[in-house]
């Protein structure tokens, strides 16, 4: 395998050719809007502006950023986030805002410009849906903070304001011709909020692979949906000495499994990338190339089943460089610079 501390120095350099004369190039949409750096946890906070800093800064360098067509932001609305928010915590928030920010949990703060950057990022992710689901684009990610994964209805947790993913899942059920989404959620904290979401659910099956026992101590094998959504819950648990190629072999068993008897309509991904070695705050052992294969994993279950249509949300990652390597590979592998198929 190759180290990351190798590897990542070409990743400064483009390494696609431009397209050939007549030739068709696959479009992946970035959605991001620099008022999210904005967000300013305290200075010692892992979930810092320097993280989409540097994601964008490489990005610039290597040609993607003014390569890939940027969709529009904008913040998303009191009445979107309450499709999985409470009007209570919205309240509280705003609350908090007015007061110049503060500890909304131990791990989740707010500074001033933070409820704009959490709004920016579930409209972000909001659009990023529409967009796909409108046809404007068969691909799509938001290169968004604060992450959302962890927020619950009622409250914020681990770093995450408003849950984007399922904020983004909900306006897509309730305003696009869609009945069917499959949520795939690759980072090394288990997405309990987006999990919470949707148990019940007949519409959402959500899938995660994480490591356990590890934050938040929920994403046991056994919690597999109820009611409706019995059976479309599906945990991937795994210790933190899992090989790489275990990790890769049960998150494609268990995604081709779900996304067969669900047949989704479109794809999200909680796109995080704290599993990767040396990550400060997760850490599964993983690398860019593994990266690449769950990520071309997921490119399958989406041709198979949804016309190709992916919608990726940037959720952890928090060694900014590796970050960075992270998503250029998740982007390719979604098919930026890739010829489109005839």
């Amino acid at each position: 395998m190759i180290g990351a501390s190798s590897w990542f120095p070409a990743l400064l350099h483009p390494i696609r050719p431009g397209p050939a004369p007549g030739e068709v190039r696959m479009s992946v949409a970035l959605y991001v809007d620099r008022r999210m750096l904005e967000h300013r946890p305290p200075p010692a906070h892992p979930e810092k502006p320097e993280r989409l800093e540097t994601v964008l800064r490489h990005l610039k360098r290597t040609g993607m950023l003014d390569a890939c067509p940027a969709g529009v932001v904008r913040e998303a609305t009191d009445e979107e986030l309450r499709r999985v928010h409470t009007g209570d915590y919205l309240a509280s928030v705003v609350d908090v805002d007015r007061r110049g920010g503060g500890a909304l949990e131990a791990d989740t703060w707010m500074s001033p410009g933070s409820l704009t950057a959490a709004r920016l990022a579930a409209g972000a992710s909001i659009e990023a849906v529409a967009d796909v689901l409108g046809g404007k684009y068969r691909r799509a990610m938001g290169l968004v903070r604060p992450p959302g994964h962890h927020a619950l209805t009622g409250g914020a947790m681990g770093f995450c304001l408003f849950a984007n993913v399922a904020v983004a899942a909900r306006e897509a059920l309730a305003r696009h011709q869609v009945d069917r989404i499959l949520i795939v959620d690759f980072d090394v904290h288990h997405g309990n909020g987006t999990q919470d979401a949707f148990y019940d659910s007949g519409e959402v099956a959500f899938l995660s692979v994480h490591r356990h026992p590890f934050y938040p101590g929920t994403g046991l094998k056994d919690e597999t949906g109820t009611g409706a959504g019995l059976g479309l819950t599906t945990n991937i648990p795994l210790p933190f000495n899992t090989a790489p190629r275990d990790c890769r072999a049960a998150f494609r068993a268990g995604l081709h499994a779900l996304a067969d008897r669900h047949r989704p309509e479109l794809v999200i991904i909680s796109a995080g990338f704290d599993a990767m070695a040396e990550d400060p705050v997760g850490g599964l052992g993983l690398d860019f190339e593994d990266f690449d294969v769950l990520t071309r994993d997921i490119v399958d279950v989406a041709e198979t089943h949804a016309g190709g249509r992916i919608v990726s949300i940037l959720e952890g990652g928090y060694n900014p460089s590796l970050l960075a390597g992270c998503v250029q590979t998740h982007l390719e592998a979604l098919g930026a610079g890739r010829p489109e198929k005839p």
